[in-house]
Order: structure tokens, then C-alpha cells, then sequence
């Protein structure tokens, strides 16, 4: 093994959550403001997920005050505490970046028993 490979095997999470496209979570993000750090959620649909490893990445989108907000966290990276499902989402689509000119009821997601 190479020595990068090495390294991003020790900085992966044992414990990284399962996450679908069309998933509802709450993202748990460390938010550092001066010397102080809180804890910042942030919830929406999960409309896309990248790459593999310790690069992997996944974006979230919500709609806050009539204004899209999309985010895309690192799956690995110790300023994601924790990632909630809230509910399970049913898509046939890998990316959903078609909510993206969506309004209101037309931009939900059934939900999938799961």
C-alpha cells in the first residue's frame, strides 16, 4: 500500500452513517466562531453523493424563507458530528438536481418503508 492510501484508511469513520439519495437528515455540523465551537443543524434532502473513500461527499438541500440552500458536506470530516435520518426517501435517480427548479409540494420525495 502507499502511504496515502495508509493515511486515509486511519482518518475514515468506522461509524459513517448509511445514507440514500432522497433521504431526509439532519446534519450535525461543528461551527467554530472565535475561540467558541457549537453544534449547528442543518436539515434537508440528500440530492446527490460523490466520489468514494475518504473523499466522499454528499449534498443536502432545503428551502429556507422561499430560498434554496444546498450544502455539501464531506462524509468523513470531523465537522460532521453526526448525520440523522429523519425519513427514507423513494427515487429511482442517482442525482436529484431536478428538485432544484421545483416549488413547494412538487419538490417532495415519497417516503419509502423501509
Amino acid at each position: 500500500m502507499d502511504a496515502l492510501k495508509l493515511i486515509s484508511n486511519d482518518s475514515i469513520k468506522a461509524d459513517a452513517p448509511e445514507l440514500h439519495i432522497g433521504d431526509t437528515v439532519k446534519v450535525h455540523v461543528r461551527i467554530k466562531e472565535g475561540d467558541k465551537s457549537r453544534i449547528q443543524v442543518f436539515e434537508g434532502t440528500v440530492i446527490a453523493k460523490k466520489h468514494g473513500g475518504i473523499s466522499e461527499t454528499f449534498t443536502v438541500r432545503r428551502v429556507a424563507h422561499g430560498c434554496g440552500i444546498e450544502r455539501v458536506f464531506p462524509l468523513h470530516s470531523p465537522v460532521v458530528e453526526k448525520v440523522e435520518l429523519v425519513r427514507s426517501g423513494k427515487v429511482r435517480r442517482a442525482k436529484l438536481y431536478y428538485l432544484r427548479d421545483r416549488v413547494g409540494k412538487a419538490a417532495k420525495v415519497k417516503e419509502q418503508i423501509r
